[in-house]
């Protein structure tokens, strides 16, 4: 399937190296508001640069477009993507903001055309590893789960970058890093009811986002879990999900991110066993897999049928909705806020043709 891409910069040029790996999906078309970006995109990935939006939207041959465009310009550009009748990729977020994740959500419905959010750590081969052994019954009934994503981001804002502000990067790490784990644990776990938070700032540079967030989850089934994430710390990813008949564990070397398709080589994966103590824990093979050329596929795939992927705008939707439940806790010191009701609140404020959405 031949796509276009908007915005070009380090981000794309990630997913453009990972189509490479791609039998399924072709970047045809990229465009910029720079020259200077389109140029060099172009010479390093051989594809064609556009001068204008309008130029690639009316292409007959492109199926859909990928943005890698600041979160606040997802909607504007989703928008406009499915009016002209093509399937829309995003990065994650889903958007700034949870009424512009449901805008975009009943873009699908409104044009016949499917959204897939960038959603990708849920494709790791680790984390599809600890869902399927958890769906076999090997862990036991799971009641607890837990994860982090930290990294140093904090410590090198700057006003000149739209992190520091806290209107285009809501909660800091909260939005930033914490929301690919809730996603991850929404996909192992199931349903997320309700969410409790609390954060800090202690990084030295003085940006208006906080720089810590510890956020507890109660799931619909019972469970709970919990999501730490840091920005003044060296990077981590980390998930680990307890069962009454055993515990996994993975983590990835995160300075191997933008490289997926090296993760396994340094990646750690175990399950320790019932009564085992960690001295007896399994060490598991994590098979090479790319996240990203995963991803690619589920969008080609729904470029081509006409259908939804699991990283669809619903879940990126959910996602979000729990980064702002997150937020309200924090404001209000702590206290669990129902996901449905921050839902409920967005829905009431969106235009009277989104309200079906929710």
């Amino acid at each position: 399937m031949k796509v276009g891409i908007v915005g070009l910069g380090r981000w794309a040029k990630v997913l453009a190296r990972a189509s490479r790996h791609s039998d399924r999906l072709e970047i045809a078309a990229a465009y910029s508001r720079t020259d200077e970006k389109r140029t060099t995109f172009a010479r390093e990935f051989g594809v064609s640069p556009v001068r204008d939006l309008s130029s690639m939207l009316a292409d007959p041959a492109i199926e859909g477009v990928i943005l890698t465009v600041p979160n606040e310009q997802h909607l504007p550009l989703a928008r406009e993507v499915a009016k002209a009748g093509k399937h829309v990729y995003t990065e994650k977020p889903i958007a700034t903001t949870l009424e512009a994740g449901l805008e975009i959500e009943v873009l699908e419905k409104t044009y016949g055309v499917t959204c897939t959010i960038g959603h990708s750590a849920r494709l790791m081969a680790g984390i599809r590893m600890i869902h399927d052994a958890a769906q076999a019954g090997e862990l036991g009934r799971v009641a607890f789960m837990e994860a982090n994503f930290s990294n140093e981001r904090a410590l090198e804002l700057t006003p000149k970058a739209w992190r520091w502000y806290r209107d285009r990067a809501p909660g800091g790490p909260l939005s930033q890093l914490a929301i690919h784990q809730f996603d991850v644990l929404h996909y192992l776990g199931g349903e997320i009811v309700a969410a409790s938070s609390i954060s800090s700032k202690l990084s030295p540079v003085g940006a208006e986002v906080d720089d810590q967030s510890m956020t507890l989850l109660k799931f619909a089934d019972g469970k709970i879990g919990y999501v730490g994430s840091s920005w003044t710390s060296p990077g981590v990813f980390m998930v680990r999900v307890f069962g009454s008949k055993g515990l996994m564990h993975y983590e990835i070397d995160f300075s191997t991110w933008d490289t997926p398709e090296k993760l396994h080589e340094s990646a750690t994966l175990f399950i320790q066993r019932g009564n085992d103590g960690y001295a007896k824990r399994e060490e598991l093979k994590v098979p090479a897999s790319d996240m990203f050329c995963a991803e690619l596929d589920m969008f080609a795939e729904s470029c081509r049928t006409g259908k939804p992927n699991e990283l669809n705008a619903r879940n990126g939707n959910i996602a979000i909705a729990v980064v702002y439940a997150a937020l309200r806790s924090i404001e209000k010191h702590g206290q669990a806020v129902a996901i449905a009701d921050v839902i409920e609140e967005a829905q009431r404020k969106l235009p009277r043709r989104t309200r079906h959405v929710a």
